[in-house]
């Protein structure tokens, strides 16, 4: 029994190092997959540099935590008159 258990927690451990390496690579490309709504919805200079940042790793992490509290950064840009 305890050699099973020492395999479980070796093939856990391991299994999260691994996880842990491909966060950064999930969070750029769920930023990459809604850039083209982004861009539409804040025009493409804003849209860009929202989309950016987003997709880098820690800068993008810390932008979504402080938006939380301030607001976006990047206001969407106004519809068009009718």
């Amino acid at each position: 029994m305890a050699l099973l258990q020492r395999v479980v927690r070796f093939a856990g451990a391991r299994a999260s190092r691994r996880l842990s390496r491909s966060v950064p690579l999930v969070g750029t490309a769920f930023a990459l997959a809604l850039a083209a709504s982004v861009i539409r919805r804040k025009g493409l200079a804003r849209g860009v540099a929202d989309t950016g940042l987003n997709a880098l790793p820690v800068v993008g992490a810390l932008k979504v935590v402080i938006e939380a509290f301030t607001g976006d950064w990047f206001r969407d840009r106004r519809p068009a008159s009718r």
